[in-house]
């Protein structure tokens, strides 16, 4: 009976995913507390207002979710 293999690739979608959850939780965070609540952003950052942890986070998501349903075990080939 030959061992099951899994793909690198389905850890590494997992991985990214995680990581966008994460990046993404924090830049809806930051959004709503300088918008909504009068919150500073901290000393030194540039271009604030193109929010990167939100565009940041939701890229990483997506690109986490296509791996890991890509190479998801069990999958049939």
């Amino acid at each position: 009976m030959p061992a099951a293999r899994i793909s690198i690739w389905f850890f590494i979608g997992v991985l990214l995913t995680v990581y966008g959850v994460m990046i993404l939780g924090y830049g809806i965070v930051e959004w709503v507390n300088v918008a909504h609540f009068g919150g500073q952003y901290p000393q030194g950052v540039q271009l604030p207002q193109l929010h990167a942890p939100l565009w940041w986070g939701a890229m990483l998501e997506a690109l986490g979710l296509f791996y890991t349903i890509k190479f998801r075990p069990g999958r049939s080939r």
